[in-house]
């Protein structure tokens, strides 16, 4: 298996480091990590280094040896972003958490119209916390190096902005009497950026979809099938990974 992640502000230079606070906590009264160990040590945004465990000090303190050079693990050169819509609940960190274990690259919140969760004040501020807090939990228990970024909430108009920059717009819409392509054979990129829309329950509103076409983005489906908006997103990560090679 591979090595435990724990992040660090900044990755050690060795040759050795103590691991303390939450992190030291969480491997020493946790993982209860032993000497001889391995472990991996990262800042989230690509650098990382691998140590040996040497000693566990007390409830929070693992001293770490034998350190590595650092490493960076380079940009993809296809990015993926997913706009997922406000699920009701906390299907939101739901969707957050697979999607990061999937390998998306980013994670923009999107207040859409049929949205029933409103995100305002310092309730927004909380559940964008909890989305971000997510994503690097879920980062580590994948043993990622580069956790996805999670942005500020957007609103459609915000959306379809970042969807004009991209090199391939998507948007998931099940409703058959759009015309849409299946994402398992649309025509990808061979880098640069892919924005994909997941629409909330009620799904996109036309006067969305029209706004988000005018700004260069297309309707895909996933399948016969419809997904939740919780989990359609995790799904047509895993497609893009795959047919862009990074899962090779």
């Amino acid at each position: 298996m591979t090595a435990p992640v724990f992040v660090v502000e900044k990755v050690p230079a060795g040759p050795e480091f103590v691991l303390d606070g939450p992190e030291g906590r969480h491997a020493v009264s946790v993982k209860r990590l032993n000497p001889g160990e391995d472990v991996i040590l990262t800042d989230g945004r690509g650098h990382w280094t691998e140590g040996v465990v040497k000693a566990a000090e007390g409830k929070d303190r693992l001293v770490v040896m034998d350190l590595n050079s650092i490493e960076e693990e380079p940009e993809p050169a296809v990015r993926i972003t997913v706009v997922q819509a406000l699920p009701k609940g906390d299907r939101g960190e739901l969707a957050v958490e697979t999607m990061t274990e999937t390998g998306v690259d980013a994670i923009v919140p999107w207040q859409a119209s049929r949205c029933i969760t409103q995100w305002r004040g310092e309730r927004g501020a909380k559940s964008l916390a909890k989305w971000r807090a997510t994503a690097r939990e879920a980062g580590k228990q994948s043993r990622r190096v580069r956790f996805p970024e999670v942005a500020e909430a957007m609103s459609t108009k915000q959306v379809a902005a970042l969807l004009a920059g991209a090199d391939l717009a998507m948007v998931l819409h099940e409703d058959r009497n759009t015309p849409s392509e299946a994402l398992a054979t649309a025509e990808l990129p061979a880098g640069g950026s892919l924005v994909l829309v997941v629409g909330p329950e009620g799904g996109v509103s036309p006067e969305e979809l029209a706004v988000f076409a005018e700004a260069g983005a297309h309707p895909f489906r996933l399948g016969s099938s419809v997904l939740r908006t919780s989990t359609a997103g995790t799904a047509a990560t895993a497609v893009l990974l795959a047919r862009t090679g990074r899962w090779s």
